[in-house]
């Protein structure tokens, strides 16, 4: 058999990989079975609405600490006791729902405690995967990543579906439970040199409040990072109230209802795919320059939803956005990876997680009224002329216009750090697989999960109209 080439001739990559595969796979069954464990049990619409937003809170506020974190331990050791805590609060909410104990308010608590574990793991895996890989393969491995992702997104919608419809909610939130516990596992079979792994040493580094006023000013000295992520909390906002609340009203009222709708979704993820795969190819020169025209083709989605057109015409331009979020998200992370110190990106990529979400409720909450207010064509057509606009003016800022993809310097030293051998603790190696959120760096056609983040948070290196992630 030939032996893995590229990215994936890196065991660390591979053990990445595997781990955002099957932890991607079990949060896609949460995404079906969260909302219906909550309607088991007895809880209300509202109720369900309570237990998506407990964890917020907690995820933003823990996001800056999280990336300070992520620069001084190794990402990958973060990384584990997230994925740890995240399992021990899905396998807590499994066990009370299936035993026929579980109340709304515990449900509350234990998705805080994820919300907590996503708000650490998102800024150590924007870190991590340029460490796993050298210069010259880290877009593979960016590309490579996403398609992963984002198969698991696709398998797991449906695996979901199938397994809490035979065998209820709480099998649901057992499989994402057991996907953590998987995922960490495998994190702990990852080896690198400790010089580059992403550590300091106690005492070599100013306190935490010190690295996070550091790494504020380095986000402000980059106008091209501070003007996108500015750029992408208003965008949030609109794709995921259009995502949660505006599409699933026309699909209501001139689409024929949930079957369309979930058609649509379907749509975007192929376009995802598609746009994972050409990007193996692609190799823009001016990444942000692409990256920013992308952007503005997310609004094709919401003109065709104002008419609205027929579903294929409608289906079509959803399959449109998930190609360019896909060309979007990969152009942004490699841009991320090659201009910002490898001891900063943990905490760029916070700052970064945190436009993505900051807006997301407001969206959602005010986008019903909105409607009713104007309308729902006026409403999707003025969200697709503020993207739009926003495109525009980012596109005025000359670093996003002439900042260029550099070659790799051969003689300097791989950012990558080396496998080193373990055959204690050695993994099988994991084959490249298919496509799931997150991250922190893609987005999806679906509201933002526990764990990765998708178009709700379009450049959160991964992910789907629907996460950042990057992946939790």
């Amino acid at each position: 058999m030939k032996p893995p080439s590229g990215a994936l001739a890196s065991r660390n990559f591979r053990l990445l990989l595997g781990c955002d595969v099957i932890a991607g796979t079990g949060n896609a069954v949460a995404i079906v079975a969260i909302p219906l464990a909550v309607l088991a049990i007895g809880g209300s619409a509202a109720d369900v609405g309570y237990v998506a937003s407990a964890a917020l809170v907690p995820m933003i506020a823990l996001l800056l600490v999280g990336g300070v974190v992520a620069d001084r331990v190794p990402r990958h050791q973060v990384m584990m006791a997230a994925n740890a805590v995240q399992g021990a609060a899905q396998a807590a909410a499994a066990i009370l729902v299936l035993t026929g104990y579980a109340r709304v308010a515990e449900l509350l608590v234990f998705s805080a405690v994820r919300g907590a574990g996503l708000g650490l793991y998102l800024p150590a895996a924007q870190g991590l995967l340029p460490q796993t890989v050298p210069a010259d393969h880290r877009v593979q491995a960016n590309v490579v990543d996403r398609i992963g992702r984002n198969g698991a997104q696709i398998v797991g919608t449906a695996l979901g579906g199938i397994l809490v419809a035979a065998a209820g909610p709480g099998w649901g939130l057992a499989a994402d439970a057991i996907g953590f516990a998987a995922a960490a596992a495998l994190r702990a079979g990852m080896r690198f040199d400790p010089r580059r792994a992403g550590s300091v040493p106690a005492g070599a580094t100013p306190g935490m409040l010190a690295q996070m006023r550091e790494g504020w000013h380095e986000f402000l000295a980059r106008s091209w990072l501070w003007v996108i992520v500015a750029e992408f909390a208003l965008l949030s906002a609109i794709t995921t109230a259009v995502v949660s609340v505006l599409g699933p009203l026309v699909a209501h009222e001139s689409l024929g209802g949930a079957r369309s709708w979930g058609f649509i979704l379907s749509a975007y993820a192929v376009g995802a795919v598609v746009g994972g795969v050409a990007m193996i190819r692609l190799r823009p020169r001016r990444m942000l320059l692409v990256a920013s025209v992308a952007v503005a083709m997310f609004s094709v989605l919401l003109f065709a939803l104002a008419v609205p057109l027929s579903l294929p015409l409608i289906a079509a331009a959803a399959l449109v956005v998930g190609v360019c979020t896909e060309v979007f998200a990969v152009n942004w992370v490699t841009t991320m990876q090659q201009e910002i110190p490898r001891n900063m990106l943990s905490r760029m990529s916070a700052f970064d997680a945190m436009g993505n979400f900051a807006l997301a409720p407001a969206g959602v909450a005010i986008a019903g009224p909105v409607a009713a207010a104007i309308g729902l064509p006026a409403t999707l057509a003025g969200g697709g002329l503020v993207i739009v606009a926003l495109s525009c003016v980012v596109l005025l800022v000359p670093e996003v216009r002439q900042l260029r993809r550099r070659a790799p310097d051969p003689d300097a030293p791989h950012l990558a750090a080396p496998d080193l051998a373990a055959p204690d603790l050695a993994a099988p190696d994991l084959a490249a697989p298919d496509l799931a959120a997150p991250h922190l760096a893609a987005p999806h056609l679906a509201a933002p999960h526990l764990a990765a983040p998708h178009l709700a948070a379009p450049h959160l290196a991964a992910p789907d109209l629907a996460a950042h992630s990057n992946e939790a």
